[in-house]
């Protein structure tokens, strides 16, 4: 039972502390969808999100006006699109089609963004696929709300490297299509190592083929929450410091199961998964880097930081699993630059590097999230980038994710402004030293030997 206590301070929480629920987002599924005529794909495409999600938005409204808890976004998530594609499309300009199609829907249905625009290669990449792929640069210029991922690795599988290269290829191609709006179509790309089918966040996003036909899966938030409670306890040993999260992480996940059982029932949708991920944004107050600051860092990316970071994600972990049965998606700690305030203030301060940033995605949710580079970077560097953290991945059987932005025209020192959740970061230096041969090899990167437990 939920006693007085707990609702003064859950109200608490949401007034004065930035917690909220981030997401609501409704994965639907396109398989049955899938056929020859491209015409009839995109109608049918069309015509299922608006049907299926034509009421997210009116009952995320509904939770939030009954219960007081901010919902942030709704979102969709939809089956991997080159699988659906892969029947019907034949050129680029195809693909392109259904990336307009997913964005008139999710304009109709009026959600914030779409998922799904992606493709799962961590072998080898099929033609729809590579289609796929070398389309999103037209897809992201030309659309407002669609994102787009690939997963081109898995502990499973390795690493294919033919796609790490072409994509490092596409992410300065989708910078260069957008660089009068600051190169943000990459803001909307994410490569994965690991992938989970059901991830509510964007721009990962995607409905995973092990799902059903439809699921609500919610993301709550609230780094604010957990550095107040931490405040509490300045100067505690680590025993006190790990409780402390733990129970502060169970307190935000029971909000983020009722919000999701709620839409559920609304719906008449099944209830996927609560992510317990702590996701920052530009508000003061709202940052994973102030939450490893009050545990006693001068800035995020002192000496310790990797340290703090895992103690972090694993209390963060063991008290939002005991608020619910279903806790999956990424569920840890966000580190991306440009959402984070404290982020900023740590690479202005000469504090955080990208080399930094890599050591800490060993310990966290995802990986290289939301951070400007120079636009002048070769795409083979960020290839080399993007397979470094892949390795990271795979190797230590965790999702990781790059969403780099090289933004054209700027280089180290300059500022770049996205707007909204997508906040504004400092340009990060890059390592300039040529990983050229290593990327022109080809083939693919083997899976590691501990792969094999069957």
């Amino acid at each position: 039972m939920i006693n007085i206590h707990e609702v003064i301070e859950t109200n608490k929480m949401i007034e004065q502390e930035n917690l909220d629920v981030r997401t609501i987002t409704l994965g639907i599924s396109l398989l049955d969808l899938a056929g020859p005529d491209l015409s009839e794909v995109n109608n049918r495409i069309y015509n299922k999100i608006t049907q299926v999600a034509k009421d997210l938005v009116a009952t995320g409204d509904k939770i939030q006006r009954e219960f007081g808890i901010p919902i942030v976004n709704k979102r969709i998530s939809v089956t991997p699109i080159s699988l659906i594609g892969a029947p019907c499309c034949k050129t680029i300009e195809d693909y392109v089609t259904i990336a307009k199609t997913l964005d008139r829907a999710a304009h109709e249905v009026g959600v914030n963004f779409i998922g799904g625009y992606s493709a799962l290669v961590t072998k080898a990449m099929t033609t729809s696929d590579e289609l796929l792929i070398r389309s999103i640069p037209q897809a992201l210029q030309s659309t407002e709300r669609v994102c787009s991922s690939v997963n081109v690795g898995s502990t499973k599988t390795g690493i294919d490297m033919n796609a790490v290269k072409l994509i490092g290829e596409i992410i300065i191609e989708t910078a260069e299509h957008t660089k009068e709006r600051d190169s943000i179509g990459c803001a909307k790309l994410v490569v994965f190592c690991n992938a989970p089918d059901d991830n509510p966040f964007m721009a990962g996003a995607f409905h995973g083929i092990t799902e059903g036909d439809a699921v609500i899966n919610v993301g709550v938030s609230g780094p604010g929450v957990v550095k107040r409670a931490l405040e509490t306890v300045r100067g505690e040993n680590f025993e006190t410091l790990c409780e402390t999260i733990k129970k502060t992480a169970f307190k935000i996940t029971r909000v983020g199961q009722l919000v999701a059982m709620e839409a559920s029932k609304l719906l008449g949708i099944p209830f996927g998964i609560v992510d317990l991920s702590l996701a920052p944004t530009p508000a003061v107050g709202d940052s994973v880097a102030e939450i490893l600051e009050e545990i006693g860092l001068e800035y995020a990316g002192a000496p310790g930081t990797t340290a703090a970071l895992a103690l972090l994600n694993d209390q963060v972990k063991k008290g939002g699993v005991m608020a619910s049965s279903y806790v999956g998606g990424l569920s840890g700690a966000f580190i991306p630059v440009s959402e984070d305030q404290g982020m900023i203030d740590a690479v202005e301060a000469g504090a955080l590097t990208l080399e930094k940033l890599e050591a800490m995605t060993c310990v966290c949710s995802v990986g290289l999230d939301m951070i400007a580079i120079p636009g002048d970077t070769k795409a083979t560097t960020i290839s080399g980038i993007i397979a470094d953290e892949m390795a990271i991945g795979m190797i230590n059987q965790k999702t990781t994710a790059v969403r780099l932005i090289p933004v054209i025209g700027k280089s180290v020192g300059d500022y770049v402004e996205f707007g909204g959740l997508l906040g504004h970061a400092p340009v990060m230096k890059v390592n300039e030293f040529s990983c050229d041969n290593f990327i022109n090899r080809g083939g693919r990167i083997p899976a590691p030997i501990h792969s094999f437990r069957n």
